[in-house]
């Protein structure tokens, strides 16, 4: 990605077409082609050996196959000048298979935390990662990640506080934070691990006079020590309160195996590194690269880096108070989605690679997958409903009685309607509905004064008037988040909303959905207005059965 930019972008010059934007071809793409052709032989292999498939699963791969698909529904824009015409797909808003929705909520998540929730002073990346034994059972159980973050933060907390105050003579030192759960690692593989931003000091909370934030100097290496000490011995405190010690049976405490053993087997596998379906299920994930002999290598110690109890916590990277932009970076990196579609490829025997983003200490570059060995390890990284991957800490958190003192003001929404809205919205009330003789809508013509109104739902924009029942304007409500065509302009320089004809800003039309407006409009626009194939039939006879283990 490109530097980010928070202020508007001035005009490129030269062709607009040239910057312009291009819906994206979801169906082009490996990781579309493998959910389209094997899921359904992937869903009959579990039904056969009674272990169903979630539906939580289910329904994020089945909701990935419409993403991108304007036959589907789309955002209709068109310029005022030239009446050219574009259609911008809906997207699946899923949170692990489509790489691009993730993309999006990345982006959008790190630009509210850079406008609206972190102060402008240092923060630092605190990063926890957690011994295997401990990350199948955090895959599933909410609650007990819950518990782990808590640990985690008042250990590092109760750090600030006390070297704030050996430093100076505090009386209320309070802490923020912004906790990042990741559930993958770069090989794909399960990997429950935290990234928590931390405000690189302590505000002083005194109730009777204005929060004054004190910045401490950075932690050296006996201090990330001491705090993975801390950690390692209240975790363990934690998991023998809970029964599930070194010494608990596991038979009796994995419950989860017997309500979901479908999920259970993926988990397991992927922490594990091994294969859960298909002809190698149970052997070693298959790596290429050059191989090196680990044990002739030394491992180095790194800075603000240690581990105790099989808990590594690190935490050498900071970001000054005013570096905005390499903040905004950082909390897209914590942020990131687990797929990366230009790193997966065909080989010739059309199996899958994926290349790693760096080679390991034994000089794997590469990970080779079957395309339902694929899926399985896909379905191990959707988060399970209802588990929050953001959570806010200290005086960051949303009822903290702090936050509102010391967060930036957040971008306040205009009382009115924008122009180029307002214009649609009254070009949308005055102009009739085009009919045929048999009163039948009639196809729309982009030339023509607000084409296909009748079948165009209004965007939130247009709907979204700030005026009360009796004519007086509300107090400006605060902004809440960011269109799809900001944080392109914002991420990747691309001014989505600008013709690709004559450069002139186009205006948003609304969301069309119905059927018939979409077929009209997409054959006007000489796009294909069916969906693509779904899934073929699957002859169960030809499945290759699932391990009975």
């Amino acid at each position: 990605m490109q530097t980010t930019r928070s202020a508007p972008l001035p005009a490129i010059p030269g062709n607009p077409a040239e910057r312009s934007y291009r819906p994206r071809r979801a169906e082009e793409t490996i990781v579309h082609q493998v959910v389209r052709d094997h899921l359904q032989e992937f869903l009959e292999q579990a039904r056969e050996r009674d272990r169903p498939v979630p539906r939580f699963i289910e329904r994020e791969m089945r909701d990935f196959l419409d993403c991108g698909d304007p036959s589907r529904g789309f955002l209709f824009l068109r310029c005022p000048t030239c009446r050219f015409g574009r259609a911008v797909p809906l997207a699946c808003k899923t949170r692990a298979v489509c790489s691009s929705c993730g993309a999006r909520r990345m982006a959008d998540t790190a630009a509210h935390l850079v406008d609206s929730v972190l102060p402008e002073v240092p923060v630092r990346q605190w990063v926890l990662s957690l011994p295997f034994g401990l990350r199948y059972r955090l895959a599933y159980d909410a609650p007990l990640l819950s518990d782990v973050i808590g640990i985690f933060v008042r250990a590092v907390f109760a750090s600030y506080r006390r070297r704030a105050r050996r430093r100076t003579r505090l009386h209320w030192p309070q802490g923020g934070a912004v906790t990042f759960v990741q559930r993958f690692s770069d090989s794909l593989r399960v990997n429950v691990h935290l990234h928590t931003l931390l405000l690189d000091g302590v505000y002083e909370a005194h109730p009777a006079h204005p929060a004054r934030f004190v910045s401490l100097p950075p932690p050296d290496t006996a201090e990330v020590a001491r705090v993975a000490r801390r950690v390692a011995r209240h975790l363990a405190r934690h998991l023998e309160r809970r029964g599930l010690g070194a010494d608990a049976d596991p038979s009796e405490t994995d419950t989860f195996a017997a309500d979901e053993p479908l999920l259970a087997a993926l988990y397991s596998a992927s922490v594990r590194g091994r294969i859960a379906l298909g002809a190698r299920a149970g052997q070693q994930d298959l790596r290429l690269g050059d191989r090196v002999d680990v044990e002739d290598l030394k491992a180095g110690e790194k800075e603000r880096c240690a581990g105790a109890g099989g808990v590594n916590v690190h935490a050498n990277v900071c970001v000054p108070a005013r570096d905005r932009r390499r903040l905004e970076r950082l909390c897209r990196y914590a942020g990131r989605p687990p797929l990366a579609t230009a790193r997966l490829s065909r080989l010739a025997d059309r199996r899958l690679a994926y290349s790693l983003k760096r080679r390991h200490r034994d000089g794997t570059t590469h990970m080779v997958y079957e395309p339902l060995e694929l899926l399985g390890r896909l379905a191990a990284l959707i988060p399970p409903p209802r588990a929050h991957q953001l959570r806010y800490h200290g005086c960051l958190a949303p009822a903290a009685g702090l936050r509102a003192r010391i967060v930036p003001a957040a971008p306040i929404l205009a009382p009115d309607l924008p122009e180029a809205c307002a214009v649609s919205a009254r070009a949308t009330a005055r102009t009739p509905i085009p009919r045929r003789a048999d009163g039948a809508a009639r196809a729309p013509m982009l030339p023509v004064e607000n084409e296909a109104a009748s079948d165009v739902r209004r965007s939130p924009s247009l709907r979204r008037t700030n005026v009360s029942a009796a004519g007086g304007a509300k107090s400006p409500r605060r902004r809440t988040y960011h269109s799809w065509s900001e944080l392109l302009q914002r991420v990747l320089e691309i001014d989505a909303q600008v013709c690709a004809q004559c450069g002139d800003r186009m205006q948003i039309l609304g969301v069309v959905e119905s059927p018939d407006a979409i077929r009209a409009i997409l054959t006007t626009l000489g796009l294909p207005s069916r969906a693509p194939p779904g899934p073929p039939p699957v002859d169960c006879d030809e499945l290759v059965p699932f391990p009975t283990t």
